[in-house]
């Protein structure tokens, strides 16, 4: 997923970024040691504590020393919003920062954002009842920032851009947005990760270029697949194993996942080292924790969530 961002953002001449972490930092770091991901220079910004959206914003960009315009933006989307158009929408209207926008059939689960004509912020709305939002335009989660928005969030503990930075902003007629109706996915829930893999398999999400994608499906070379199995539009990662009379459908098999014979799973994920015992039937939407083993003959659907960390 950060590999996708970056590279994306690479394409609009980003050089350098900052990741904030917060959980598990460890696991990107042992990822990128050589501070590079997609081309990308990068520094890692590790909180000590819980900061929230804004004051992890802070904390990143003064741990790296920025002190001109920069990008923010969240690393769980998959997006084909052109960055470069958004910059220059800023700077012609001297924002002091400005947010990119999208439609959404439910703004309910994001931030709404009405606009003058011109871009202006009039409110910012965050999660609302649908049937009370005054726009289907949310905040999507990309940002372009005058480092003078650093000085007006507060230095320690937890504050959210969001629900504190944003309103001041759009009360002093500093704000600014831009609708962008490209490709964008919040992948933040199971469903929504699993819709983006969905989406880059059937080539509705234009940027990235996936080799190895036959029949809807995409198989790494060192994945074992008996010839007897049914796959449709799912993932199958490195040294998986899916056994005889097995049906996938739209499901993602992390790398090392076993599948045993006479099984079923949609739309659901299975996480790297997992099994999931025979003639077992696994529906939407079951995530399948690291290392865990699901039993032979199980039927689980609805919200279902076996171990993690």
């Amino acid at each position: 997923m950060i590999e996708t961002v970056l590279e994306s953002l690479a394409s609009h001449g980003v050089t350098e970024a900052v990741l904030s972490l917060g959980y598990l930092p460890e696991s990107f770091i042992q990822a990128y040691p050589s501070n590079i991901i997609a081309g990308v220079k990068v520094t890692y910004a590790v909180e000590p504590e819980p900061l929230d959206t804004a004051g992890a914003i802070r904390f990143a960009a003064e741990f790296a020393g920025i002190d001109e315009t920069f990008l923010v933006v969240n690393g769980d989307v998959l997006t084909e919003l052109n960055v470069t158009r958004l910059l220059e929408f800023h700077r012609a209207r001297g924002a002091e920062a400005t947010i990119a926008l999208h439609p959404v059939e439910d703004p309910s689960r994001f931030g709404v954002v009405p606009t003058t004509p011109e871009g202006k912020v009039i409110d910012f709305v965050e999660k609302p009842p649908r049937e009370e939002a005054p726009t289907n335009l949310i905040n999507a989660g990309t940002y372009v920032f005058e480092p003078s928005v650093l000085s007006r969030i507060a230095p320690l503990g937890r504050v959210s851009v969001e629900r504190e930075t944003f309103p001041v902003l759009a009360g002093e007629g500093v704000l600014y947005a831009l609708a962008d109706e490209n490709y964008w996915l919040d992948t933040g829930t199971p469903q929504a990760f699993i819709q983006a893999n969905v989406d880059l398999l059937k080539g509705r999400e234009h940027v990235h270029e996936f080799v190895g994608i036959t029949d809807g499906s995409w198989v790494h070379p060192s994945a074992t697949v008996d010839p007897t199995a049914t796959i449709i539009n799912s993932v199958i990662d490195r040294d998986c194993i899916v056994s005889h009379n097995v049906i996938l459908t739209e499901a993602i098999l992390m790398p090392g996942a076993i599948v045993q014979p006479d099984t079923q799973i949609s739309s659901s994920i299975i996480g790297p080292g997992a099994v999931v015992g025979s003639s077992s039937v696994l529906g939407a939407i079951c995530v399948v924790g690291a290392n865990e083993h699901v039993a032979p003959n199980s039927e689980l659907s609805g919200d279902v969530r076996l171990g993690g960390v």
